[in-house]
């Protein structure tokens, strides 16, 4: 027995990043130059992935979110979990992360049991022993209710990348996260029930969850430069919408550092301070990049021209606050603002 627990308390750490794309292979270097950096464990519903993140340092597991049957070797994987996978693209429920939660408390359940077995000679014998050695001689004896035995730990830290598009149209107004969630369309109604699954998931499992809710991603590789050279239009100034930013590098890390800092059953906004609207922050990437600004159309001419996604980001303006960014995760933005980015 001291033998098997001897190594669970060696055995090397293990991080389960779900939804390894472009911002989770970001995150992959930043564990692995941790002093105990732990093994990345990727899971991909892509076998064609599996070269590429093996290359990356992680070790690659194949399962499927729409397949709960091949969510069965995430029992026992791991306790830190960063959820970077998005909804289904339809309906207003998440099914996918309503099947990771069903995957891994099903590992809870799994390593419970084998647990309670694998010291209950140990948990025996210290129950005895608070319930007689500790007590003084006219104590009453009663029965002692002590912890279980420390190894191994089944609580699960899990980390979630939600969106800012929860909140819906403020009317261009500064929020921070006790805004109420008001989702408008169906992308963001599927994360608002990511979001409350989870925290039900923390109510009654005991897990800690932090919710980090993202706006736009962008880096050098995340540019709306295809749009810029396709001169798809903008609003008007006068009829314009905030959006709000964060550089992908700035949000990988705050990403891993929310599991080791983010405070339990909590929202933040992992955003950077830009202050722009919409049609701004094109023509500032557009003359960073020598391109043509692209033309400004009223919302009325935008309802007539524009794809419904499109439309749909043009229908909601809010200003996102970093406060607990900064102060709770105490994280400096590498990338403070566009501007920042697009001068180097």
């Amino acid at each position: 027995m001291h033998d098997m627990i001897a190594t669970r308390i060696l055995r090397r750490a293990r991080v389960l990043v779900v939804g390894c794309g472009d911002v989770g292979l970001r995150a992959v270097p930043l564990f692995k130059a941790r002093a105990a950096a732990p093994r990345v464990i990727a899971l991909t519903s892509h076998r064609e992935r599996v070269a590429e993140l093996r290359a990356a340092g992680t070790t690659p597991i194949c399962g499927d979110l729409d397949d709960r049957a091949s969510l069965a070797r995430l029992a026992g994987l791991s306790t830190t979990v960063l959820h970077l996978a998005p909804p289904q693209k339809d309906g207003d429920t998440d099914r996918r992360t309503q099947a990771l939660i069903a995957a891994l408390s099903a590992r809870k359940r799994s390593v419970a049991r084998g647990a309670a077995s694998a010291t209950a000679p140990f948990r025996a014998w210290r129950a005895w022993f608070h319930a007689n050695a500790m007590q003084p001689p006219n104590a009453r004896k009663t029965p002692s209710i002590v912890p279980d035995a420390p190894f191994p730990t089944t609580r699960i830290r899990l980390v979630y990348a939600s969106t800012t598009g929860v909140y819906g149209d403020c009317g261009g107004a500064l929020i921070d996260e006790t805004r109420p969630v008001h989702p408008e369309n169906a992308r963001a109604k599927r994360r608002v029930c990511a979001e409350a699954h989870l925290r039900r998931a923390a109510v009654r499992g005991g897990w800690r969850i932090s919710i980090v809710r993202i706006p736009g991603i962008y880096a050098g590789n995340r540019l709306p430069l295809a749009r810029i050279e396709r001169g798809m239009p903008a609003l008007v100034a006068e009829e314009d919408v905030f959006t709000n930013h964060i550089h992908a590098d700035d949000l990988a890390a705050i990403l891993v550092r929310a599991l080791s800092r983010g405070k339990p059953q909590r929202a933040l906004n992992a955003s950077d301070d830009t202050d722009l609207p919409m049609g701004e922050y094109f023509d500032r990437v557009a003359d960073a990049k020598g391109m043509p600004r692209v033309p400004r159309i009223t919302r009325e001419e935008a309802e007539a021209r524009l794809e419904p996604i499109t439309l749909s980001f043009m229908r909601e303006s809010r200003r996102l606050t970093n406060t607990r960014l900064k102060r709770e995760l105490g994280y400096e933005l590498r990338y403070p603002t566009v501007d920042d980015f697009l001068r180097r």
